[in-house]
């Protein structure tokens, strides 16, 4: 998001004889590695955005939060990497000074809209969960569409202002690098939302767990209380077979919900882990800049990896 990118002064602009910053090899495995990054957000996005627009099982309204998701991700794979890429592979930022400042703000909104919409979803999946009767009342597409616009509105709160101090045509491109912008806005983007979603998703877990449990009947039924009269004996060896039946439905509800809570498990891990893998590195090091300055940054090379 917003990283420095240095202008070319115009005698290595107009004589391109500038040398690339990597080898041949190193290049040539940027190019594929980023290229291969893109086509996958690019397929993988617009297949979710054709599957949920021609399926009428997929077309609930919660879904439209996916569309939107979708869209945003598709946006910086076709406006964000593009310009990313031909930076890290010439070394310095060829084009306009304009377009700079809007490559950013636009990186900048893209990516908090992205993780708006993550927050958004982790939000009504737990009001799902706690409010089931009321919320499928309200659940309408003009509900979530209010979402998703609160989503990208406070993503351009986070991106756009300061396209109002930028100086474009300065000899270094970048938005403002003053510490209370940076951890504001890095606190708004990512910080904020994450803690968000471990603190409603793990509330999920326990909630989830606990209805299920809940949900199990207590096994109350028990041959011992019949009477020992023809007619107990009768009642007795009918609460047996219904004792009998009530317990192969219970230890067969019992692996269905350790079944359920096992993957509900997994694909917490998977989304948040995949979500901090690719996020925190970036947002950490940046803020760790802001804070303490020149004397704990991390390497260019190693930034720019993260970015």
């Amino acid at each position: 998001m917003e990283a420095a990118i240095t202008l070319p002064n115009t005698s290595s602009n107009s004589s391109g004889t500038g040398s690339t910053p990597h080898s041949p090899v190193a290049t040539g495995l940027i190019l594929l590695s980023t290229l291969a990054i893109l086509l996958a957000t690019v397929v993988g996005n617009v297949l979710v955005v054709v599957a949920i627009s021609i399926s009428q099982v997929l077309r609930a309204p919660q879904n439209l939060f996916l569309v939107s998701l979708a869209s945003a991700d598709i946006l910086v794979a076709i406006i964000v990497l593009p310009f990313s890429l031909a930076n890290e592979l010439i070394g310095y930022w060829y084009f306009s000074g304009l377009w700079c400042s809007l490559y950013l703000a636009l990186d900048g909104l893209l990516c908090t809209a992205s993780i708006g919409h993550l927050c958004a979803i982790s939000l009504d999946r737990y009001w799902a969960v706690t409010r089931a009767a009321r919320l499928n009342l309200r659940r309408s597409p003009r509900r979530v569409k209010g979402m998703i616009g609160a989503a990208w509105a406070a993503a351009a709160l986070v991106a756009l202002p300061p396209l109002l101090w930028a100086h474009p045509r300065s000899e270094k491109c970048q938005l403002s690098q003053e510490t209370w912008y940076v951890l504001a806005s890095r606190v708004a983007s990512f910080f904020a939302p994450s803690f968000v979603m471990v603190a409603v998703y793990c509330r999920i877990y326990h909630l989830t767990t606990w209805q299920t449990a809940a949900f199990l009947p207590a096994c109350t039924l028990h041959p011992a209380s019949t009477g020992n009269s023809k007619k107990g004996l009768r009642v007795g060896m009918l609460d047996w077979q219904q004792w009998s039946q009530h317990q192969s439905m219970l230890l067969c509800r019992r692996r269905l919900v350790r079944a359920q809570e096992r993957r509900f498990t997994i694909m917490l891990v998977v989304v948040m882990g995949a979500f901090v893998l690719c996020w925190f590195p970036f947002f950490f090091t940046y803020s760790l800049g802001a804070v303490c300055g020149e004397g704990c940054q991390v390497s260019k090379p190693r930034f720019r990896f993260f970015f």
